[in-house]
């Protein structure tokens, strides 16, 4: 292990009792057996260091105006939260540590050669900032398989939900039962300092993470497959694993998951499931409830619901217009949905200037393993479409798809036709980003949000001044 072994070469030089401040919390971490968890533990008081300096030096600089038009329109834009895992960057989308999707693509770890990133590696990378070895991948992997299995009390509390509970809800509410194992609220109730906080949330994250895909697929099997459970697989990564517990072991239909796993992962933390996750985690609230929270925003229409939205309008022109419409045929249908009041689903983004990058992988894919599916050929001519009209229209900032344009089409393709389960996925996948950056937030001190907000009378006295 690179930095288990690096610790002990360290410790071992010097005589020092602590090294550098740190390797008290160096030698606790390095008695888990988790290399990342002992990684972090280096890393951690450099970046509490580099923030001090920001906040000492910077601290009155001002980073962005605010206009009234922000106020009233949902704070978008406003410069206000520190988010370490991700930014989003309008012309290449989102980065992930610095690194864009095709890079991560080419970089990071996979279960075979040409295959698609291990979920695994990317939680490495959020963590720590540095691309993983694939022994560290493996550590990984068996490090969330030995925490994986679930407490008895679970699937009751489920089976206890009525039947027709739509699966976010019940999500959310496992993410919940789960929370009397949180390691972060016992050490906070016997009064653990601040200074530890991040070792509880790290183990909390952790824990949390592995059971997602046990939580997901249980889930799944009782809402559409009768109860009729696949039990884990210890020699699986994780993202196999859930596909193969939701009944799928086709490999492409492995592979798709652990892309659709990896590439929904993290959004900066702007978005809603991000920040509610980190609002709520701000008052020290665990890692479960403040999850919970995030999964709770996840499930509204505007936000993870949308490629559901995208697969429902697909399936719509394809019973309208056949499986082969013409180009004509399909810009009369887009003009006759804008013009009737709505919009194009998949189409446009707050932030990117062009085609979302997670959209081009998912397109990739589909022209590598299904490049003659009628939806996916859909797919494909809304494409060449869709970007035409919407600037016509001459209101559209971004005209191109995002990641919502692509992935109801992958899913159903491979048998995942529940599309009210799509979220969850989404949800599963969402848990690296967030529960990797509050552990960070943890490390560093970050306080509770607390915005100012004005009322119209006030806002108004405000502008006219």
């Amino acid at each position: 292990m690179r930095g288990a072994s690096s610790l002990l070469r360290r410790l071992a030089s010097t005589s020092a009792p602590t090294l550098n401040g740190y390797s008290e919390t160096a030698v606790r971490c390095l008695s888990t057996g988790t290399e990342l968890k002992s990684l972090l533990a280096e890393k951690i008081p450099e970046q509490q260091e580099r923030l001090k300096a920001l906040k000492k030096n910077y601290g009155g600089k001002e980073v962005g105006n605010v206009t009234a038009e922000k106020v009233i329109g949902g704070m978008r834009g406003i410069t206000g939260m520190l988010w370490e895992t991700s930014l989003l960057d309008p012309d290449e989308g989102i980065k992930f540590r610095g690194y864009s999707i095709p890079e991560l693509q080419k970089t990071l770890p996979a279960a075979k050669e040409g295959g698609e990133p291990l979920p695994e590696g990317l939680l490495w990378l959020l963590l720590t900032g540095e691309v993983p070895t694939k022994e560290q991948v493996a550590g990984v992997t068996a490090d969330l398989a030995a925490r994986a299995k679930l407490p008895a009390h679970l699937p009751a509390v489920l089976a206890a939900l009525p039947k027709d509970t739509h699966p976010m809800v019940q999500f959310s509410t496992a993410v919940l039962a789960l929370q009397p194992e949180s390691q972060f609220a016992a050490a906070y109730a016997k009064g653990v300092p601040k200074t530890k906080y991040w070792e509880y949330a790290y183990e909390d994250s952790m824990n949390l993470i592995a059971k997602l895909p046990n939580v997901a697929a249980h889930i799944y099997r009782t809402t559409y497959h009768g109860g009729k459970l696949i039990g884990f697989k210890q020699n699986l990564d994780w993202a196999a694993n859930l596909a193969h517990m939701m009944g799928y072991e086709e490999e492409e239909a492995v592979e798709l998951m652990r892309l659709y796993q990896t590439i929904h992962a993290d959004h900066e933390g702007g978005n809603v499931s991000a920040h509610a996750t980190h609002l709520v985690g701000s008052a020290l609230s665990d890692p479960y409830l403040s999850f919970s929270a995030g999964l709770n925003g996840l499930a509204g229409p505007l936000h993870g619901l949308a490629n559901q939205e995208v697969l429902g309008w697909m399936l719509d022109v394809k019973k309208q217009l056949g499986d082969n419409p013409s180009k004509d045929e399909v810009k009369d249908f887009v003009w006759a949905t804008l013009k009737s009041g709505k919009v194009v689903p998949g189409f446009g983004h707050a932030v990117l200037r062009k085609t979302d990058p997670r959209y081009m992988c998912q397109r990739e894919f589909a022209l590598k393993h299904l490049p003659d599916d009628p939806l996916f050929k859909l797919v494909s001519l809304f494409y060449e479409v869709v970007p035409g009209v919407l600037t016509e229209t001459g209101k559209v900032k971004n005209p191109w798809p995002n990641v919502d344009a692509h992935s109801g089409v992958l899913l159903q393709y491979y048998g995942m036709k529940e599309q009210n389960f799509y979220t969850v996925l989404f949800g599963v996948s969402r848990a690296l980003g967030v529960l990797s950056q509050g552990v960070w937030s943890r490390a560093l001190g970050l306080p509770i949000e607390r915005p100012k907000s004005v009322t119209m009378g006030s806002l108004e006295k405000m502008v006219q001044k």
